[in-house]
């Protein structure tokens, strides 16, 4: 590896329930299996990169409750450097409830807790602690509070290090922020709220969701002060991914053929996988080719952790023959 992976977001527990199918508004499906896993998009993205072998440190906040020590606990068994995360006083760490149906598709309620105490000053004398550089990636995402994300975009940029922003919930993002990242990359929903946006401020027609490379195009193109993405990477969801490169460049990216269990984690596979390569010296198309096929790995096993490719795994299914 030629530089470190350095997440800054979310942690938390996950409770899971799997049923045959999710419930509709005001219903109640019974006969579901619960479960409870290790999760947050900010911990999961520092256990993919660290499964590929990237040296990986996270950066976030966890309450002084038994959650918040198992939640560190379980990134420690993963080898990723704690020592940035902190513990708040009197504060929850946070909880996602996730309900899983038959078919690996789900719906997620997340209470924050200790997320939202996680300041833009902490974050910043965290990086400046990490002394981070150029050949550093950092992830950040948004469940976190806004100037948070903002805070450590604008750190990773003036260090001269790579930056994702992994932009879930999109809500409350915009051009003051994403236009900061070396690479954003959203879900077909997170765009549209992100292009929606762009829409209304600019008083410009919405590109048709059902167009993510043209949608995908208005959060690279510069506005009047030059802020704007370098690429954005827009995951599709079976149908792999698109990138989106300044300057015009576009390329689609396939999914590797699996059976899906449960898609839970699999954009935090993608992101924790993409900032991995990058970190390897890999250019940002390569980089990107290998990460979605690792996120496809990942719904092969239930949990959001659970099925995050080794490299040993995710080389063996890039193997040519």
């Amino acid at each position: 590896m030629t530089g470190r992976v350095i997440v800054v977001g979310s942690i938390n527990v996950d409770l899971v329930v799997t049923a045959d199918r999710l419930p509709a508004p005001g219903e109640t499906v019974t006969g579901g299996r619960f479960d409870r896993h290790d999760g947050g998009k900010g911990a999961n993205q520092a256990v993919a990169a660290s499964r590929l072998g990237a040296p990986t440190s996270f950066c976030g906040a966890v309450g002084d409750d038994a959650y918040g020590e198992r939640a560190r606990a379980a990134l420690v068994d993963e080898r990723v450097d704690v020592r940035e995360l902190l513990v708040m006083p009197g504060e929850p760490t946070g909880v996602a409830v996730i309900l899983v149906g038959a078919a690996g598709e789900n719906l997620i309620a997340v209470a924050s807790g200790a997320n939202t105490m996680l300041g833009p000053e902490q974050a910043a004398v965290a990086l400046d602690r990490l002394a981070i550089g150029p050949a550093d990636v950092i992830i950040v995402g948004h469940e976190i509070p806004t100037a948070t994300t903002r805070a450590v975009l604008r750190r990773a940029s003036g260090a001269g290090a790579r930056s994702i922003l992994n932009p879930a919930p999109a809500h409350g993002l915009d051009r003051s922020t994403f236009g900061l990242a070396g690479v954003v990359t959203p879900n077909r929903s997170e765009l549209a709220v992100l292009v929606r946006a762009e829409a209304a401020r600019l008083g410009r027609p919405f590109p048709a969701p059902d167009d993510p490379e043209r949608a995908a195009r208005t959060l690279v193109e510069p506005n009047a002060e030059g802020a704007g993405a370098t690429a954005v990477l827009v995951t599709l969801g079976p149908l792999g991914a698109v990138l989106v490169e300044r300057g015009g460049t576009s390329t689609s990216l396939a999914a590797p053929g699996v059976r899906p269990i449960d898609t839970v984690g699999a954009g935090d596979a993608l992101n924790g996988a993409l900032a991995a390569e990058l970190a390897d010296g890999r250019p940002l198309e390569d980089a990107a080719r290998r990460a979605v096929v690792a996120a496809g790995l990942s719904t092969t096993r239930p949990g959001a952790r659970a099925g995050m490719p080794t490299r040993d795994e995710l080389e063996a299914v890039l193997r040519p023959g």
